[in-house]
């Protein structure tokens, strides 16, 4: 603590990052201050704080800070070091999921209409989020039913023949010449307005359609207009009457316990409640206005930035619209309600918040054993020198000596870190030999410590193998060989959960219920499933490769068009004519015999 005193002498007084060290040099904490001075030292004062940052302080051993120019800059480089470090005491939002939009593609002569889940500014327009039960899907079929709109991403140059959608009045075949141009953009404006939440037209013609599909007898495709008609009721029935008509906004409510956190959103577009999505925060920030501001940089380097934000009081408000129009060039308007409609809505946000963080305690306590406190069990139980904090674990995968390849996967305080998941293509070994594929793949990765690549491929504190004492004693030698020092080893042998390590010639026997077997049982898993995919991917497409081969016609780069396209030989033998014809390269006739000698020789 000396050390630190004597650096909390020489904070400045600009504003910048600072990163809270442990007492094996891991960042456990990263935060943006407006006077570094000031913020740094009230962690090390003797004044009350919450309990999470009195535990993270605790645990503090060193700082280092980063001055910035502002505190927008310092807003952003948190967020990236967070991304970077993954703090054991900061937000870090595990449900990174995106939600569907429908993507209309103007920038098409005959524009296209489909499901993406990612929004770029290319000059098409984005509908949506569809969350809390609207199907994404059922609204893109109710357009393409209503409106006769294409679907497809077919390249419309020259005629084609048209496809089955035409023939049941569900595409007007533009690629076929079969509309103009504007009579086909007439049908695209009505679609547009549609999504924008104009369902009055459209529920009109859906009723047309199915009293005419009743009077003709075609009651299948009657019911399936009725089915139609009935989302959209319930599309309408969400629509919040009491709101402007083209309100977009996210509502956003943070409640705590003072040790655990939640936060809910609720998403209104075009004045129709989209729905909403709760988390569960485990941070230590010294504030509520920290706490939810954190969480909405995070949030939103992952989710559309809406045209307004309503949230509490407690926001920071000012730092987050200068925030957002600095780094994404958006104008959002962050709304303190406290009255109104709209703090309506934020008492419903935050009563969902409470609800979930009641409900969610238990949960986080729960993971908490299975990961932080697993690898602290695991430290004691193996007599590691450090706590386990990465943790690496590799895995082989072949048949016959074939397509051999290696996986790397990657847990970081007991969870897995997917975006760190790396794999090998065994280069150097002949056969199978899993020892020698196991060694190939520790050196490849041991060789990048030291090296510029090693900010991709940070130093484990612990190396998992798949195996007894033979898989241990191969990656030893590698250790040995390059002199690799500061990393624990250890083995999980499969049969009887064993555990061997290199203090001892016995093996460690952790009783089966314990969390931090567990924790092994599922790195080691893991490894497993990642390995055997990437074999059957590349078993899949060397076979897929081979056949095509055979093919007259079909040379390297047709073949890769194809793979690219269909990906496995099932997808290309269910192909139609039509569909690999569009694989550029591909001609009709070429694609029959494509068709003729996969249906008679496979």
């Amino acid at each position: 603590m000396d050390v630190i005193q004597e650096k909390l002498k020489l904070l400045p007084e600009n504003p910048g990052v600072y990163i809270m060290l442990d007492e094996y040099k891991n960042v456990i904490y990263v935060g943006k201050a407006r006077v570094l001075k000031n913020r740094v030292r009230q962690y090390f004062h003797n004044t009350q704080k919450p309990e999470k940052v009195m535990k993270m302080v605790e645990n503090i051993r060193d700082f280092n800070y980063i001055i910035t120019a502002s505190e927008i800059d310092a807003l952003a480089l948190e967020n990236n070091l967070i991304k970077k470090y993954k703090p054991k005491y900061n937000i870090l939002l595990k449900d990174d999921k995106t939600y569907p939009y429908i993507k209309a593609d103007l920038r098409e002569e005959f524009p296209n209409f489909y499901i993406t889940r990612k929004i770029k500014k290319d000059g098409c327009r984005y509908f949506g989020p569809f969350m809390g039960g609207i199907n994404c899907g059922d609204i893109l079929d109710t357009l393409q039913l209503t409106f006769a709109v294409r679907l497809c991403h077919t390249k419309i140059t020259g005629k084609k023949r048209e496809c089955l959608n035409y023939h049941i009045c569900r595409c007007a075949a533009p690629c076929a010449g079969k509309i103009s141009r504007e009579e086909y953009m007439e049908r695209v404006k009505k679609a547009l307005s549609f999504l924008d939440g104009n369902y009055k037209m459209g529920s009109e013609l859906l009723e047309e359609k199915m009293l005419a599909a009743a009077a003709n007898e075609n009651f299948e495709l009657a019911l399936d207009y009725k089915n139609k008609l009935a989302m959209l009721s319930k599309l309408e029935a969400k629509r919040i009457t009491s709101l402007n008509r083209s309100i977009d906004a996210d509502i956003i409510a943070y409640a705590t316990n003072n040790l655990y956190s939640a936060v809910n959103v609720l998403v209104t577009r075009k004045g129709i409640m989209q729905g909403g999505t709760s988390f569960a925060l485990d941070e230590a920030h010294m504030n509520d206005g920290e706490a939810l501001t954190g969480f909405l940089v995070q949030y939103y380097s992952h989710h559309e930035i809406p045209a307004e934000i309503i949230c509490e009081e407690f926001c920071e408000k000012e730092l987050l619209q200068n925030y957002f129009k600095e780094k994404f060039g958006k104008s959002v308007e962050i709304t303190l309600a406290k009255q109104g409609d709209k703090a309506k809505l934020l008492k419903m946000a935050k009563q969902n918040a409470e609800d979930y963080l009641e409900k969610s305690v238990d949960k986080i306590k729960h993971k908490d054993e299975m990961t932080v406190d697993a690898c602290k069990r695991l430290q004691e139980l193996l007599g590691l020198k450090a706590y386990p904090r990465r943790m690496e674990c590799y895995d082989i995968s072949n048949v016959s000596g074939v397509d051999k390849v290696g996986s790397m996967v990657v847990f970081i305080d007991g969870e897995a870190d997917r975006s760190s998941y790396r794999r090998f293509k065994i280069k150097t070994v002949e056969g199978a030999n899993d020892f020698a594929s196991l060694q190939e793949v520790l050196t490849r990765r041991l060789q990048k410590l030291g090296t510029e690549e090693e900010e991709k491929f940070p130093k484990p504190d612990l190396i998992i193998i798949d195996g007894g004492k033979g898989q241990l004693s191969a990656v030893k030698q590698i250790f040995e060989n390059m002199n690799v020092d500061g990393i624990e080893l250890c083995s999980l042998a499969k049969r009887e959960e064993e555990v061997f390590t290199l203090y001892s010639e016995e093996s460690i026997k952790i009783p089966h219920r314990d969390y931090s077997l567990k924790m092994l049982q599922r790195i080691r898993d893991e490894a497993h499933r990642f390995a055997i995919t990437y074999f059957r991917n590349l078993h899949s497409k060397r076979n897929l490769s081979s056949e095509l081969s055979e093919i007259e016609g079909i040379g390297k780069v047709k073949r890769m068009a194809l793979l690219e396209k269909f990906g496995t030989l099932d997808k290309i033998m269910s192909a139609s004519v039509e569909e690999l014809s569009e694989v550029d390269g591909i001609s009709k006739a070429l694609a029959q015999n494509i068709k003729n000698y996969l249906d008679n020789n496979v």
